[in-house]
C-alpha cells in the first residue's frame, strides 16, 4: 500500500532496535486512532493503515531483512505486508463508515476490537450486532407566559418511526419464508482471523450478507418494505409543570425511535420556549411590570389597580413617590418549580407622568403652587410694586384671603391635573 520508506513512516532510523520500533508504532497508533481525530477520521484511517503496514514488516525479522535488501518491491504482487493483516474488506471491519461511526457511540466496528487488543483495552463499546437502543428524539413547543408560570397540559404530534404493526418489526411478509443466514449462521456476525504484530487476532464484523439481522428475508413486508418500521405522527399528551422557564427540557421516557434487534426505545425530549408577554418580564421566580401614575398621584398618594398573574389587585402609592420607585408584592410571582406553595414576588416599577398640555386653570394652580414654595418658572411675571402706606390695610386683607384659598389648593390641583 505505502510508497513511503517504512522507517520514515515510523520515524525511526534504519538501525533501530525492535523495542524502538515497537515503541514508535504504539505512539503513532494512539496518535492516529480515528477516535482521537473526529475532525478528519478518513485521513486518520489512512495514516493508521500506513503505520500498521510499516510495523508488520519491520517487527518481523525475516520481512525486515527482505525489505532492507529489496525495498517495497519485496512485498508486491500478492506479497504485500498488509495482506496478512487484512486491511482490505477483511480487515478492521472494512473501514466502511467505521462500523457505524456516530450511531450512538457504537465505535469503529472491528477496528476498535483490534485496537483494544493492541493496547489492553476492555472493548467496552456495545456490540454493533447485539440489541441497540433506539435514537432519542427532540420536539419543540411554544407556550404563553402564564402557561409557563402555572403549568399546562397539551397534546402534541411527534413524527417518528414505529415498529411495523403488520410484520411486528420482522421485516418479512407474515407467513412468508425466512431463512437463517448461511454466512453467519444467524449470529449476524462474521469472524475474520487476521495476522497482527502481536499474533493472530479475530476480528468480528457485521455480516455483509444479512446486514447483521442473522436472517434472509425472501418476501419483504408490503407495509414497511422490509425495514421493520413505519413513519407515523404519534399523538402524545404531555404535562408541563408550573414554574418552567424558557429553554427548559422535559424527558418523555420510551417515546423515541424503536430499537433494533430487541433493543429498547429511545427517549423523547420536549424543549419548551416561552413567548414574550407584553405586560410581564421574568427574572428567576420574580416578575416585573411597569405602571404609570400622574404627578398628582405621585405627590399626594393614591391607590391604583395593578394586573398580576392572578388578576387585578389594588396597590397603595404613598405620597411623594418618585419615578423609578419599585414596589414589591409578595407571593405574586412565578411558582417555584417542584414546589406546591412557594412563589416568587411581583415587582411593580412606577413612572411619574408629567402632563404636556395644561389648561389655563391647571397652569394657574401650578403657578400658585410654585409661588407658595418659592420656586420660579419660565415666564414668571415681574414682582409687583410695593403698595403705598394707605394701601397697607388692603394688602393685609389680601393675604388673609390668600391663606383661605390655599386651604383647598391640593384638592383643586389633584382634581384639575387628573382631568
Amino acid at each position: 500500500m505505502s510508497k513511503r520508506d517504512y522507517y520514515e513512516v515510523l520515524g525511526v532510523p534504519k538501525d533501530a532496535s525492535d523495542a524502538e520500533i515497537k515503541k514508535a508504532f504504539k505512539k503513532l497508533a494512539l496518535k492516529y486512532h480515528p477516535d482521537r481525530n473526529p475532525d478528519n477520521p478518513k485521513a486518520a484511517e489512512e495514516k493508521f493503515k500506513e503505520i500498521n503496514e510499516a510495523y508488520s514488516v519491520l517487527s518481523n525479522k525475516q520481512k525486515r531483512a527482505q525489505y532492507d535488501q529489496f525495498g517495497p518491491a519485496a512485498f508486491q504482487n500478492g506479497n504485500a505486508a498488509g495482506s496478512g493483516a487484512g486491511f482490505g474488506q477483511g480487515g478492521f471491519g472494512g473501514f466502511g463508515g467505521f462500523g457505524g461511526f456516530g450511531q450512538g457511540g457504537q465505535g469503529f466496528g472491528g477496528f476498535e476490537d483490534i485496537f483494544d487488543s493492541f493496547f489492553g483495552g476492555q472493548g467496552s463499546r456495545q456490540s454493533a450486532n447485539g440489541p441497540q437502543r433506539g435514537a432519542d428524539l427532540r420536539f419543540d413547543v411554544d407556550i404563553t407566559f402564564k402557561q409557563a408560570a402555572f403549568g399546562t397540559e397539551m397534546e402534541i404530534q411527534v413524527p417518528k418511526e414505529e415498529t411495523c404493526d403488520h410484520c411486528h418489526g420482522n421485516g418479512a411478509e407474515p407467513g412468508s419464508k425466512v431463512d437463517t443466514c448461511p454466512d453467519c449462521h444467524g449470529t449476524g456476525q462474521q469472524r475474520v482471523v487476521q495476522n497482527t504484530p502481536f499474533g493472530q487476532m479475530v476480528n468480528v464484523r457485521t455480516c455483509s450478507r444479512c446486514g447483521g439481522t442473522g436472517k434472509i428475508i425472501h418476501d419483504k413486508c408490503k407495509k414497511c418494505h422490509g425495514t421493520g418500521t413505519v413513519k407515523v405522527r404519534k399523538k402524545l399528551k404531555i404535562k408541563i409543570p408550573a414554574g418552567v422557564d424558557d429553554g427548559a427540557r422535559l424527558r418523555v421516557a420510551g417515546e423515541g425511535e424503536p430499537g433494533v434487534r430487541g433493543g429498547g426505545h429511545g427517549d423523547l425530549y420536549v424543549y419548551i420556549f416561552v413567548r414574550r408577554d407584553p405586560k410581564f418580564s421574568r427574572e428567576g421566580n420574580d416578575i416585573l411590570s411597569q405602571e404609570t401614575i400622574s404627578f398628582a398621584q405621585a405627590a399626594l398618594g393614591a391607590k391604583i389597580p395593578v394586573e398580576t398573574l392572578d388578576g387585578k389587585i389594588e396597590l397603595t402609592i404613598p405620597a411623594g413617590t418618585q419615578t423609578g420607585t419599585v414596589f414589591r408584592i409578595r407571593g405574586k410571582g412565578v411558582p417555584v418549580l417542584g414546589s406546591k406553595n412557594r412563589r416568587g414576588d411581583h415587582h411593580v416599577q412606577v413612572t411619574v407622568s408629567v402632563p404636556k398640555d395644561l389648561n389655563a386653570k391647571q397652569k394657574e394652580l401650578l403657578r400658585e403652587f410654585a409661588y407658595a414654595g418659592g420656586e420660579t418658572w419660565v415666564g414668571e411675571p415681574k414682582p409687583a410694586e410695593q403698595p403705598a402706606d394707605g394701601d397697607a390695610t388692603d394688602a393685609k386683607n389680601d393675604k388673609k384671603d390668600t391663606k383661605k384659598s390655599k386651604k383647598g389648593f391640593w384638592s383643586k390641583l389633584k382634581e384639575d391635573l387628573e382631568r
